[in-house]
């Protein structure tokens, strides 16, 4: 393995968020759209399997195609054999020990400038995930700066841990704490944040030293592996990063089973998270560890809203929650929990700003609500429309838009027991509930088995402390929307089903990726 060269870095440099594109300036706006035609240009390209240093082809593969218009291939993708997962294994096993041994400054090297190349190949990145996934630019955007985020953040946070702890000494001998990486593992990346979520997931791993199998979603392929050629392009060597695509009962499942893996960094839905928890507990022959497992599994988030807040915010802010990329956020907010005595006042604001949102292919932009990712999901959405139906009064929206669309949907005066108000439906579906008062409405938010995000309307100082206690989520927000954490600021994981609160673009998050060794030494 070639060394890697250092640039300097300065470690005091503070951490700040990558700031996100102004779309009325009439610049920003002509880039964007020149972006997206120079992008149409490029799809239908085929991608191969990368293992080491190799680029596998494969006669079988599949298609990633646009949710706005599924006619439009946006890549072809190798299904990968069980033989590429044992190859992929081996070479990230091969790859492994000078990979740990690259100094904590050359490995925070690579994230860096992977940073700076996607900083500038923003709007070409925005336009893919406006084509693959059926993003409205702002969400395409703000996607990518999240993206450079987490990178900065975790090469940042690796500098600072890396030195060895000095701790109590005793009398003839020292005594050191550092932590070493694990070894060869697995990232499983969803569909709906593919740029973020895996760069998180995947660049956290390797700045701890270690080496990774990284398997996207089948409906997003294209942009991983656009990352994946960023990352080597930015340095990453042969075999510290190897991508593998196909079916995620197959695929995945040889990789979550296989005794060489050493970790799991899984993001997508419940069902599947806690399947993998079950696998990966399991020690076949020849697995001489317990698999480390991280999960986020989604959410069924509330906003909860009493009678002091301010109902203006409060509606923008269920709306955006609600409906910002057709729902299909794991911190979507899709229940509202109204105390009775304003829940009449609030409930027509509600309606009104969601009746104004634009229905849309997502590189117009006029579009403010784009397509659900497939048909499979619109199916599903749409069996839970008609649940809803039975479930609570319809407000607004309730059907399908041609092939890929779903109105954006509104149920009011649902019982907090109901399935829409229970399970996550990852569509533009809110329910709104009618709590007796504040503690009823607590009640209300921690009914589910989620405890990904919430969000609190209120300007009473009692009941913010009480819900800072007892609302049971990994990330609750005050007077804001129940979406968009921004790394660094609000690190981000949920409790209960919703995962195992690993805390993404937060301070502890690098050590489920390394072991903490202690070594006392006396004089020989």
């Amino acid at each position: 393995m070639a060394l890697l060269t250092s640039r300097k870095i300065d470690q005091s440099d503070e951490f700040r968020n990558e700031p996100t594109l102004d779309y009325s300036d009439p610049k920003n706006k002509a880039d964007i759209a020149e972006a997206v035609r120079q992008v149409r240009g490029r799809l239908g390209a085929v991608y191969p399997l990368i293992i080491g240093a190799d680029e596998v082809r494969r006669e079988r593969t599949f298609a990633s195609r646009n949710p706005a218009k599924a006619s439009e291939v946006i890549g072809h993708h190798a299904i990968a054999e069980r033989r590429d997962v044992d190859a992929a294994l081996d070479a990230a096993w091969k790859a492994f020990p000078a990979w740990s041994r690259t100094t904590a400054h050359l490995r925070a090297d690579v994230l860096f400038r992977a940073a700076q190349i996607i900083r500038e190949r923003r709007n070409e990145l925005s336009a893919l995930l406006m084509l693959e996934v059926g993003k409205v630019w702002d969400e395409a955007d703000g996607e990518v700066a999240e993206a450079v985020d987490l990178l900065s953040w975790y090469a940042k946070e690796m500098l600072k841990i890396d030195p060895p702890q000095r701790l109590a000494q005793i009398e003839g001998e020292t005594a050191d704490f550092f932590y070493v990486p694990l070894g060869a593992g697995v990232v499983i990346s969803p569909w709906n944040f593919p740029l973020a979520l895996t760069v998180g997931m995947l660049s956290a791993a390797i700045v701890a030293g270690n080496t990774a199998v990284v398997k996207p979603s089948s409906n997003s392929p294209t942009t991983v592996a656009w990352l994946v050629n960023i990352l080597r392009e930015a340095g990453s060597p042969p075999g510290v990063i190897n991508y593998v695509t196909g079916s995620g009962s197959e695929l995945g499942t040889a990789l979550v089973d296989n005794p060489r893996v050493r970790y799991i960094a899984f993001t997508g839905s419940r069902d599947v998270g806690v399947e993998i928890y079950e696998h990966a507990g399991r020690t076949p022959k020849g697995q001489k560890w317990l698999k480390r497992v991280q999960l986020e599994m989604g959410g069924k988030n509330a906003v909860v809203v009493d009678e002091t807040a301010d109902l203006d915010k409060a509606a923008d802010a269920i709306v955006i929650s609600a409906f910002g990329f057709q729902g299909q956020k794991c911190s979507a907010g899709s229940r509202a929990v109204i105390v009775d005595e304003v829940y009449d006042a609030l409930v027509p604001r509600i309606v009104e700003r969601a009746r104004s949102l634009v229905l849309g292919d997502p590189t117009d932009p006029a579009t403010s609500v784009g397509p659900v990712i497939d048909a499979s999901s619109q199916k599903k959405v749409l069996t839970y429309i008609e649940t809803g139906k039975k479930e609570g009064k319809l407000l607004l929206g309730g059907s399908a838009r041609g092939d890929g669309f779903v109105e954006p949907t509104i149920f009011a005066d649902v019982a907090p027991d109901a399935r829409i108000a229970q399970e996550e439906i990852f569509g533009p579906v809110v329910a709104l509930i009618r709590a007796r008062d504040f503690p009823h409405a607590l009640e209300i938010a921690n009914s589910t088995d989620y405890g990904l995000t919430g969000a609190l309307f209120s300007r009473d100082r009692q009941r913010i402390d009480e819900a800072r206690r007892s609302f049971h989520v990994g990330n609750l927000y005050i007077n804001r929307k129940s979406t968009g954490a921004m790394m660094g600021v609000h690190p981000f994981g949920g409790f209960n089903m919703s995962g195992t609160d690993s805390k993404a673009g937060g301070p502890d998050y690098l050590l489920f990726f390394l072991q903490g060794k202690a070594v006392g030494e006396r004089q020989g």
